[in-house]
């Protein structure tokens, strides 16, 4: 099985990389804490040639979400955050929301919200919120006021001050739209332990995890490993520059709850495996068993499908619900790749993936630096592929 996994994988890769679609590639496959294979091709970083490695930093954008939504859960077991509070008892600018109730996207007349938003609004993308980039007026808000958590937008708690005033896209619980709202939960954890949100995830996650390359900001030993980022031209890859406001060697005065992180396949993948363990990793609890069942367990009335968006970014998403931070397979009878019922995952912007599988009991990290993660749709279904022909399903 491990020869024929690696294989597989290498020739996957290959696709990809060889054929000049990605600068590099990274795959680390687990299956109950056992590495089954840890393969990587290209180079992270084209202008120094340095070669992808077990230990380069990625940029992991939305794939911070669910570490977030752990740091949360973490608070709910202790009792200092309830599921159903309202975001206003912690971010007063929340108390008066507004809604935009025009029906032409490109209008504004704002409208008193019906019901005040809560923090499993936040946690499951129905709070209303959006992100900038889109089209109507709303997100052209996000842009027009820095409210996007860029690396550069400021201080938790000015941004999401400038945010609350700006109306939602719907009233919160209505549907499912995906958003800056886990940005928005960062500052909620900041003020519940009355320090910054790194400092918060270091001391609710990474640390008890183990993962100690999984950062906000780039610290001089992460240098020589930090794989570039970059976007496809005509004649290549170029590189983006530092100052396009994400994650890297720039300054960072926002800390992104919802895509700030830095973090390497390893690190990853034992945030996974406690995920997968439910809640423990190596003898430490991180999480209590509810917690991360609540996490794993679809929240909306259905599917995304049905709730929202019957296609986001680059996925159908009929069959596929959300939890806590994450997607959760609930129909895996519909769903457009290969799949099975209870798998807990998400991907980030720059084409990077991870999931949890608990028939196959097995947890599986896809790392690369091409954005937008919309240019290859095939990466995270072709990743399922390679799990479902050759890792079993425990008996």
């Amino acid at each position: 099985m491990s020869v024929a996994l690696k294989t597989a994988i290498d020739a996957w890769h290959a696709k990809y990389v060889e054929g000049g679609l990605l600068p590099c590639a990274l795959t680390l496959i687990m299956q109950e804490g056992e590495v089954l294979a840890l393969r990587t091709a290209g180079t992270a970083d084209v202008d120094r040639g340095i070669a992808c490695r077990r230990e380069t930093v990625f940029r992991i954008f939305s794939m911070t979400k669910p570490v977030t939504a752990a740091a949360a859960m973490s608070m709910v077991d202790e009792g200092l955050v309830s599921l159903d509070d309202l975001v206003s008892d912690y971010i007063p600018s929340f108390v008066d929301l507004t809604v935009n109730s025009s029906a032409d996207p490109a209008r504004l007349e704002p409208r008193p919200a019906r019901r005040p938003m809560t923090i499993r609004h936040l946690l499951t993308h129905t709070s209303g919120l959006t992100y900038g980039g889109e089209p109507g007026v709303v997100p052209g808000l996000y842009d027009e006021k820095a409210t996007n958590f860029g690396a550069d937008d400021g201080p938790l708690a000015q941004v999401v001050d400038r945010l609350a005033a700006i109306p939602l896209l719907f009233d919160p619980g209505e549907r499912w739209h995906y958003s800056v709202s886990m940005d928005v939960l960062g500052r909620v954890l900041e003020v519940v332990d009355d320090e910054p949100l790194d400092r918060v995830l270091t001391r609710r996650v990474t640390d008890p995890v183990g993962m100690a390359d999984t950062v906000f900001r780039v610290e001089e030993r992460h240098l020589p490993r930090l794989a570039g980022l970059y976007e496809c031209t005509t004649t290549g890859f170029a590189a983006v520059s530092p100052d396009a406001g994400y994650p890297g060697e720039g300054p960072t005065t926002t800390l992104s709850g919802g895509a700030g992180l830095l973090s390497t396949a390893e690190d990853y993948a034992r945030f996974a495996e406690m995920l997968r363990r439910g809640g423990e990793i190596d003898g430490q609890r991180v999480l209590s068993t509810s917690s991360v069942e609540a996490m794993k367990r679809n929240q909306l009335a259905g599917d995304i499908a049905s709730c929202g968006e019957p296609t986001f970014s680059e996925t159908a998403t009929r069959g596929v619900g959300f939890g806590l931070g994450g997607s959760v397979v609930i129909d895996p009878t519909v769903t457009e790749w290969p799949s099975v019922l209870g798998e807990y995952a998400w991907g980030g912007y720059a084409s990077t993936a991870f999931l949890v599988d608990p028939v196959r009991q097995c947890v599986a990290v896809f790392l690369t630096q091409l954005i937008p993660s919309s240019r290859y749709p095939g990466i995270r279904k072709g990743l399922r592929d390679i799990i479902a022909r050759f890792v079993p399903p425990l008996h």
